[in-house]
């Protein structure tokens, strides 16, 4: 049991290097990233942004939390919003029960301010999905969503969601619509080629901006690479 444990510890560890690590070259990346989405943002202020990718197994929930720790620690108050409503990941990297979140906040059963959860980076907080519904769909597009979305831009400068794979289900479509801007998560030697593609052209369909694609799991050769980051 202990030792169960100490693996899922050194789980979640790895997957939020910029909390744990943040002068690793991996942390660098996710602020090179922070800032390419704060320069897409000249014309209108990017106030929300759903992290999505083409298929499972990509990286999409990590890239997403640390994303949302980088903002966090650049002084944005940050809510990281797990609308994962198939595969709900972030109490499990976090650390915090799934009891309630945001399918309770949607069908009215608790107040967002009720159940979002203070998370250890500063500036960051964290809304659970809560407890898997029938409906997934249904409620990324209802009214309710509308509502959490004004309530939620009342309390934080940045939203984050991590949504289901756009090629498995309609739920990432549905709120590409919704928010300022779409993050697709690829892995490198994983992700195929026409599903990247198709992924893309589904997100560009939407009325939502694609800002750009995460390629995730790229072996560096170039040792020079984790000197340089390494000498800060």
């Amino acid at each position: 049991m202990a030792k169960n444990k100490k693996k899922l510890l050194m789980n979640t560890k790895r997957k939020l290097v910029t909390k744990t690590d943040p002068k690793s070259p991996i942390s660098e990346q996710y602020k090179t990233i922070r800032t390419n989405i704060n320069f897409s943002s000249v014309d209108r202020e990017i106030r929300s942004l759903l992290v999505t990718s083409a298929g499972p197994g990509e990286g999409k929930s990590t890239t997403a939390a640390n994303l949302a720790v980088v903002f966090a620690q650049q002084g944005k108050k940050v809510l990281l919003v797990d609308s994962d409503m198939r595969k709900p990941t972030a109490h499990y990297t976090f650390n915090l029960t799934n009891t309630f979140g945001l399918t309770t906040v949607l069908t009215k059963q608790h107040t967002l301010s009720e159940v979002t959860n203070p998370s250890d980076v500063e500036n960051l907080d964290i809304l659970t999905c809560g407890p898997v519904p029938p409906n997934p769909a249904e409620l990324m597009s209802s009214k309710a969503m509308e509502h959490f979305l004004v309530e939620a831009y009342q309390a934080y400068d940045l939203l984050i969601f991590d949504t289901p794979p756009i090629l498995a289900v309609t739920d990432a479509q549905v709120l590409a619509n919704q928010v300022h801007g779409t993050v697709l998560v690829v892995s490198s030697g994983t992700t195929e080629i026409d599903s990247a593609v198709k992924a893309k052209d589904l997100l560009s369909s939407t009325k939502g901006k694609l800002l750009g694609v995460v390629l995730n799991n790229r072996e560096v050769k170039d040792t020079s690479y984790y000197y340089y980051y390494g000498k800060k």
